[in-house]
């Protein structure tokens, strides 16, 4: 079942979401220059860091690491990398277990 991370339009987030069983926090930062950023901790454990978001690719890549499922930004209007002004809107945080 597909399941949405609620985004603000705002450039610096950080919100905690159940994803799969697995409490999550995620932080998302734009900046200036270089895009959208992200990074998640699933229970406690730091998964990644400031990896760096674009579209319909996977945030997480490695299996070894303790994350179930795949995370990823989807551009619903064509296929550009997220814009924090069009969070929750044309960008939306996607989770498939």
């Amino acid at each position: 079942m597909t399941q949405y991370v609620p985004l603000a339009a705002v450039p610096s987030q950080v919100c905690t979401v159940t994803l799969g069983g697995q409490r999550c926090i995620i932080e998302v930062d734009q900046k200036d220059v270089g895009g959208v950023y992200l990074s998640l901790t699933v229970n406690g454990i730091s998964i990644v860091n400031f990896r760096l978001c674009r579209d319909r690719v996977s945030l997480v890549r490695s299996g070894y690491l303790p994350f179930s499922g795949t995370l990823s930004f989807v551009d619903t209007q064509g296929t550009s990398d997220p814009d924090y002004s069009g969070f929750g809107l044309r960008y939306r945080l996607v989770y498939l277990p």
